[in-house]
């Protein structure tokens, strides 16, 4: 249970710290101005101190990675909820004979194919070549690979090569920003 503290209690514990902060720095040799600056502040400090801490604490605890404890299928929705958060239409293919797209966003034409791999080391050309192949089967125009780890410097050749956007780690929180840019509609070009 936790203990009550009336305000005329913490008013007074105020008050004693704001006039003994304002002594000590006297004695040790402020101006009496800085003296009443630093008894005025002191109360203040006092305050915010267990919620500062409180919170320096929680931030250090937290983890930055969503995706570390998720499944390969969790991983597949997490990039499905932030597509549809972006207010397009998703499409979930099927877990057997997708032809390598797992999430579809967007309208025709500028539909956009995503691979998602939840792996623990470096995303291979395998993805690219799955979702380069499978687009086009699926009606898409455009491919991405999202992962929740890095790409390997062959896999990135390939996916420049193709046109095919990758997605690691270092990129995740800026996923929905992606997304828009890939499936806005194709502006036409005007001679």
């Amino acid at each position: 249970m936790t203990p009550y503290h009336s305000p005329v209690t913490r008013t007074g514990l105020y008050v004693v710290v704001a006039v003994a902060a304002g002594i000590a720095a006297y004695l040790l040799g402020a101006a009496p101005v800085w003296s009443l600056v630093v008894g005025a502040l002191a109360p203040a400090v006092l305050a915010a101190a267990p919620r500062f801490l409180r919170g320096a604490l929680d931030g250090v605890s937290t983890r930055d990675d969503v995706t570390a404890e998720l499944s390969g299928t969790e991983f597949e929705d997490y990039v499905a909820r932030i597509a549809r958060s972006c207010g397009m239409p998703v499409i979930m293919t099927s877990i057997t004979g997708d032809w390598g797209v797992d999430v579809i966003v967007g309208k025709r034409p500028n539909r956009l194919a995503i691979q998602c791999k939840r792996q623990s080391r470096p995303v291979g050309t395998s993805a690219v070549q799955e979702v380069v192949a499978g687009a086009p089967m699926q009606d898409c125009t455009r491919t991405m690979v999202v992962t929740n780890h890095e790409f390997t410097p062959a896999a990135r050749k390939l996916a420049e090569l193709h046109g095919c956007e990758l997605v690691g780690r270092s990129e995740l929180p800026r996923l929905r920003s992606t997304i828009r840019r890939l499936t806005e509609p194709s502006q036409p070009t005007t001679p």
